[in-house]
């Protein structure tokens, strides 16, 4: 016995549920492979953004340059602040105070939408991590159920008779399994990942208003 032919003489119930958790394993791993780019890219150029930043390069001429770019993560937060640091000087009559305020929220939202970015999908990871294993079940239940009432046709139960059957309801749950597992091993560490960046943002965000603070003070 094979497990295409397990699976081609299933029932239509149990082969449903198979192609559900086939459709499942598929999206999530398209979504695998998608997040892991997006956060190494990430990662890389909030590394490299970093390096730039306090290398003593002149920040005016760090944003001319970083705004031009496709910004991502940090260089967003950065460009916003900035942003918002200068359109508020330029006004007068403001206040330090009303000037910092004004910055911490435009570096704040770009955090979260940036946040909001990269856990972007994770949470559909997080479904098909619990679900899967109990969809397989349902369909092993019923594979079950179906050997059973089988069994009522024949004369003589055997292992020959029943083995078919329960190994063909089986199969729904390590496809189940099979969804699971690599979508809950992605979501533990891609959470992990954009727990680390959005750190990182607030910490820069924070050391970033003390610097413009200090020059808008002078």
């Amino acid at each position: 016995m094979s497990i295409l032919t397990l699976v081609l003489e299933a029932s239509f119930v149990v082969q449903l549920v198979m192609g559900i958790l086939a459709l499942l394993s598929l999206l999530s791993w398209w979504h695998i492979f998608s997040k892991f780019f997006t956060l190494k890219s990430a990662l890389r150029r909030t590394d490299e953004f970093e390096d730039r930043f306090w290398g003593g390069t002149d920040l005016a001429a760090l944003y001319d340059n970083t705004r031009r770019n496709n910004n991502i993560g940090l260089e967003k937060i950065f460009v916003a602040g900035f942003t918002e640091f200068q359109k508020l000087r330029q006004r007068g009559g403001m206040e330090l105070s009303d000037i910092m305020d004004g910055t911490r929220r435009a570096m704040r939202a770009a955090t979260q939408r940036e946040v909001d970015f990269l856990d972007k999908h994770t949470a559909f990871l997080a479904s098909v991590g619990s679900v899967s294993p109990y969809i397989g079940l349902f369909g092993t239940v019923w594979g079950i159920m179906h050997a059973f009432r089988g069994l009522a046709n024949v004369g003589q139960a055997t292992l020959a008779t029943v083995a078919p059957g329960i190994a063909e309801a089986l199969v729904a749950t390590a496809i189940g399994l099979f969804a699971a597992i690599p979508a809950t091993v992605a979501y533990n560490r891609f959470a992990h990942d954009v727990d680390g960046l959005a750190n990182r943002f607030d910490a820069f965000s924070e050391e970033f208003l003390n610097i413009l603070q200090r020059q808008a003070a002078k």
